[in-house]
């Protein structure tokens, strides 16, 4: 019994805790496209609501009170300790893998049969792609082709810095710790998928792999932050260095509708090894942990074609 008391209190303060997070930015690695790309001259449009879930992240920021982040900012001077230490491997967890609510709007072109090119707006973050069709027919409903299986490989680009630390609970240390992180993304799903009705025309349902690569420089310069060697008193010195990590995921998603206007959920999970990370003081911490990004959206598809 206490022991399902303890899980269930550590279940809603994580649940508060993403709600503090509401408005943080957050990778965009889901995949919501289907093996089929977007016929050449046609559109798709579409917005995307939903949530990246980091086990990692999650379990750091759960070991730093609120009370102990106010009681910290408020001193002009302080020494390295053990919350310190906690408060910097959350605010590098958090950088690694943002966790909170996803929204994001994107617009799709079918350039010539078989790619096309899209930019998403995700979260503050920008978001370019493009998708190759390697399997399946190239119509269109009014013009279908033969078949009703699509395979394709895509290629995202994403790029984003710490200005979400703004709002964080953890920004009241920043000028103590002085924390920055900026991050790219790189992602190559490979999409197959199975059309409902010639060429999609009431949907699909998609499913495969996804690989992600992250590039993160991240640095601390403390202002404020002391240590004490015996009878003195030292500034902790800076650090600023660079690493990168690859995940690897799986993802399904369906598009549910009529032609022209799809409703779209959609799950993506990640798996991840982040590494080993060097911290203030010569520390060193390593990471690791799952990532779900469940997504619910809404499609649209316009444009004559050619």
């Amino acid at each position: 019994m206490r022991g399902s008391i303890l899980w269930k209190g550590k279940a809603v303060c994580s649940f508060l805790l993403l709600l503090v997070l509401a408005a943080s930015c957050t990778a965009p690695r889901s995949v919501i496209n289907s093996g089929k790309v977007t016929a050449p001259g046609k559109f798709k449009a579409g917005v995307n609501f939903g949530g990246n879930i980091a086990t990692e992240p999650i379990g750091q920021l759960d070991d730093i009170a609120k009370a102990t982040v106010d009681a910290i900012s408020k001193k002009d001077s302080v020494y390295y300790d053990g919350e310190i230490e906690t408060a910097t491997k959350a605010l590098l967890a958090y950088a690694l893998d943002p966790v909170g609510p996803t929204f994001d709007f994107y617009i799709r072109y079918g350039v010539v049969p078989r790619l096309d090119v899209g930019y998403k707006y995700a979260s503050g973050v920008h978001v370019f792609d493009t998708q190759y069709q390697f399997m399946g027919p190239t119509g269109t409903p009014e013009n279908p082709g033969v078949g009703d299986w699509y395979g394709s490989v895509g290629l995202q680009y994403a790029g984003q810095s710490s200005d979400w630390i703004d709002n964080l609970f953890l920004d009241k240390l920043q000028p103590v710790l002085q924390f920055t992180a900026k991050r790219k993304d790189i992602t190559v799903p490979i999409i197959f998928s199975k059309s409902f009705g010639p060429e999609e025309e009431k949907g699909s349902i998609a499913f495969g792999a996804v690989y992600n690569h992250t590039f993160i420089k991240y640095g601390f310069e403390p202002g404020r932050l002391f240590e004490r060697a015996g009878a003195e008193v030292d500034r902790v010195s800076s650090i600023m260095e660079e690493n990168s990590f690859g995940s690897y995921g799986l993802f399904a998603n369906a598009r549910i509708g009529f032609k022209y206007v799809y409703l779209v959920p959609a799950i993506t999970i990640y798996y991840q090894d982040y590494g080993s990370y060097k911290l203030l003081k010569n520390t060193t911490h390593s990471f690791s942990g799952m990532t779900f990004i469940p997504s619910l959206g809404i499609q649209a598809s316009f444009g004559r074609g050619r």
